[in-house]
């Protein structure tokens, strides 16, 4: 009992610190304001097309674009979005069985099932917004699962908004090269920088003021975290899981203490 009252604001503060998408992205008001832009642009302006979206782990790629979607979900209403991660995909081509599933389109298998979702994302109908997170999973001998995915959205008929997100910033140089020579159809390009260290402190500061009471951890301490991420790697969600594992130690500490304290009226 005593343990669970003296124990409330850990476990207010790992749950704020888990990496989950807030209602707003610190530092990252650019990229939100130009995702945004490209769905009203193409998506709700019914104009097929494509965007690719780079930076390393933990700078907020698939968390702004989350973010994005739910701010937009009404508008987006008229059309069908699909967001896949190619991580789970058991193979490159498998990402057009998995696409056409959630068209609710027949089951169909190589050439075939391409080219009924050709058939399919040419015809009349709503937009389809298609969002395939960690793209780099897509790369092929012959790169003609990308290829093929990108050159949907440059059809003149099209109605497919395509974006992809991955690490690497050079992807579409490496892997789309063709696209590169007709510039209308090659994609627009979204880079996310590696977060600051007044940027990590900035995250972890908002994060932890929704925890009512005392502060959980020192704010020098937090600037400690955030100068050591911003140094390595500017990745949020690492700067997240040390300052939660803090927290945790910091728990099993004053749990360790509460259990020894005598309880009231001197019984053993």
């Amino acid at each position: 009992r005593l343990f669970r009252q003296e124990g409330t604001c850990y476990q207010q503060a790992k749950q704020v610190l888990h990496a989950a998408v807030p209602d707003r992205l610190h530092g990252r008001d650019r990229e939100t304001g130009i995702l945004r832009q490209f769905l009203q642009e193409h998506v709700l302006g019914h104009h097929p097309g494509s965007l690719y979206v780079s930076g390393a782990p933990g700078t907020g790629k698939t968390a702004c674009l989350s973010r994005v979607l739910l701010d937009c979900k009404d508008e987006l209403a008229g059309s069908k979005t699909v967001v896949l991660n190619c991580m789970a995909l058991g193979s490159p081509h498998s990402v057009f069985p998995a696409l056409a599933q959630h068209l609710g389109l027949p089951t169909a298998t190589g050439r075939e099932c391409i080219r009924s979702l050709e058939k399919h994302l040419t015809a009349q109908g709503p937009m389809v917004l298609l969002v395939l997170d960690e793209l780099d999973q897509l790369e092929s001998k012959g790169q003609d699962v990308l290829y093929t995915l990108f050159e949907w959205s440059r059809l003149p008929s099209s109605r497919l908004v395509l974006v992809g997100l991955a690490n690497a910033l050079d992807l579409t140089d490496r892997s789309l090269a063709r696209l590169g020579a007709h510039l209308a159809g090659s994609p627009q390009l979204l880079h996310f920088l590696p977060y600051t260290k007044e940027q990590l402190a900035c995250i972890l500061q908002e994060r932890l003021a929704q925890v009512a009471g005392d502060p959980v951890l020192d704010s020098a301490a937090l600037q400690f975290c955030a100068r050591k991420v911003s140094a390595v790697s500017g990745d949020a969600r690492k700067a997240l899981d040390v300052c939660r594992r803090a927290v945790e130690v910091v728990e099993l500490e004053v749990r360790g203490q509460t259990l020894l304290k005598p309880l009231p009226g001197g019984e053993s």
